[in-house]
């Protein structure tokens, strides 16, 4: 049974890295929030092996269904001018600051993690789903609302400033 874990975990690994690079080498949004979708179906994945499929339910229901959902009405709204330098390539120190601004916090945090280890428990404490919910809507309500609040907002931003784009032209 070990051993299928640890397939599974290498095949999810590659879903999430593939899609991952694929999101961000696309030169099409639409293609990459395909990227985008195969990388949160994998992280969906990952949950199922670590014995958690309601935060798995969660991931597909609210990540691959709502958010990616929003972001593609985002991009469906908005219209590329037709002048615009997309398919120029960018210069190499862009590259170069991109590369530097993934290495940088990744070996910030490793470093963190080497020197500062974290106690922890040997059994964790686990949660069920009626404690979930009953903290979702009792003490962190709010919080859990003013999401949906900055998701809406944002939806609606993007479709004024649509609409002020298309009245202009």
């Amino acid at each position: 049974m070990e051993v299928l874990a640890k397939v599974a975990f290498g095949i999810y690994t590659a879903v999430i890295i593939g899609g991952s690079v694929f999101a961000v080498s696309s030169t099409s949004l639409v293609r990459a929030l395909v990227g985008l979708i195969t990388t949160l179906v994998g992280v969906a994945g990952m949950y199922l092996l670590l014995a958690s499929p309601f935060m798995a339910f969660m991931q597909l229901l609210i990540y691959v269904g709502a958010v990616s959902v929003l972001i593609f009405f985002a991009v469906m709204l908005t219209r590329a001018e037709s002048g615009g330098d997309e398919s120029a390539p960018a210069p190499m120190k862009t590259y170069v600051f991109g590369l530097a601004a993934t290495i940088a916090p990744a070996a910030v945090l490793g470093w963190l993690v080497m020197t500062r280890p974290v106690q922890s428990i040997a059994i964790p404490t686990e949660v069920d789903i009626k404690q979930l919910g009953e903290g979702l809507l009792g003490t962190y309500f709010l919080p859990f609302e003013l999401i949906s609040v900055i998701l809406m907002v944002a939806m609606a931003g993007a479709v004024l400033l649509t609409w002020e784009k298309r009245g202009k032209k």
